[in-house]
């Protein structure tokens, strides 16, 4: 089959279309023909040669997929058809004509959305879900500070978190997406990090209190700044590291907060855990994106035989929203 692979580790030119050995489905594993493949920045941290692949799961890239069900391994129990639509949450192997996943991993579309948009969900949905409300225990009420707010995770944290009751302040890098956050998204509140201290703002939009919890993919480059930003008994999230891994962290501001740091990845969690976050996705998450509450934001599409220049514009950080790859 057709599939992805980086030459060497590197820029968006050691991507190349090449044909690899199809995936076998093992038990309770399902085969699916993709349709489309979402990309997201853990793909651009494994080109880039700084995350490799779990121990067991696929050399190519892609964490997320749309497509349509073309076969079973055995002990299979979760009620699938072949051709059923689906997405999938993956450990790796999107970017191809096919890919095998656990069926815990495997839900329907949600009512409303096409084979390809569907594409944009499972890896953000489930990174979201799982952070804020599973890890952070989000509340009704409490403030929520995402970072990197147009991105695929930020839109979908934003939308997230306002429909259960959250206030929320979203960080971004142009006047034009700011104003497209609490226009068009729904954050009550916009930081230019570019042109603003988004600590200072954070307290100046809450009058001193601070967040209750924050949602980060930057890590190191803001840690001090998220200390500084959190509320009284508050949860910083940390689910990436665009800005460094290691920084040092005032253990006496965080004290004297109560506040609590928690550092939580997906990709390598178990299938069990997986399929539990997956089961809350299709309960809480889906019925939000049938009703129209979530929106679903498809910034531009790529074939899969284009996956250097996505991965090229992807990398400018001018999207809005998803990034997908066509097949």
């Amino acid at each position: 089959m057709k599939a992805i692979v980086a030459r060497a580790a590197g820029g968006p030119e050691v991507l190349a279309l090449a044909d690899v050995p199809a995936p076998v489905p093992g038990p309770g594993e399902v085969l699916i023909d993709v349709v489309a493949a979402g990309i997201n920045r853990a793909d651009v941290q494994q080109r880039r040669g700084f995350y490799p692949p779990p121990a067991g799961a696929s050399d190519v890239m892609g964490l997320e997929v749309s497509g349509r069900i073309a076969g079973f391994g055995p002990n299979v129990t979760r009620p699938f058809s072949i051709g059923d639509k689906v997405v999938a949450l993956l450990a790796g192997g999107g970017y191809a004509q096919q890919v095998a996943v656990p069926a815990g991993q495997v839900l329907r579309l949600p009512s409303g959305v096409d084979v390809v948009t569907a594409a944009s969900l499972p890896e953000v949905a489930a990174t979201v879900y799982s952070n804020l409300f599973m890890t952070a225990q989000l509340q009704p009420g409490e403030t929520v500070l995402v970072h990197g707010g147009t991105g695929g995770i930020g839109v979908m944290a934003v939308q997230l978190a306002k429909a259960a009751g959250g206030r929320v302040i979203a960080t971004a890098g142009s006047d034009e997406k700011v104003a497209m956050l609490t226009s068009y998204l729904g954050a009550d509140a916009a930081i230019n990090y570019r042109t603003r201290d988004f600590a200072e703002a954070v307290q100046e939009i809450t009058g001193g209190q601070g967040a209750n919890v924050i949602l980060d993919v930057v890590g190191a480059k803001y840690l001090a700044q998220n200390v500084a930003s959190l509320a009284l008994y508050g949860r910083l999230v940390v689910i990436g590291l665009q800005g460094g891994a290691t920084a040092e962290l005032n253990l006496g501001a965080l004290l004297a907060k109560r506040a609590a740091v928690i550092g939580t990845t997906l990709r390598a969690r178990p299938t069990e855990e997986k399929s539990t976050i997956m089961d809350g996705v299709r309960d809480h998450v889906w019925p939000l994106i049938a009703a129209g509450t979530v929106k679903t934001i498809v910034d531009k599409t790529f074939p899969l035989a284009q996956a250097a220049a996505a991965h090229e514009y992807f990398d400018s950080g001018s999207h809005v929203g998803k990034v997908l790859l066509t097949l």
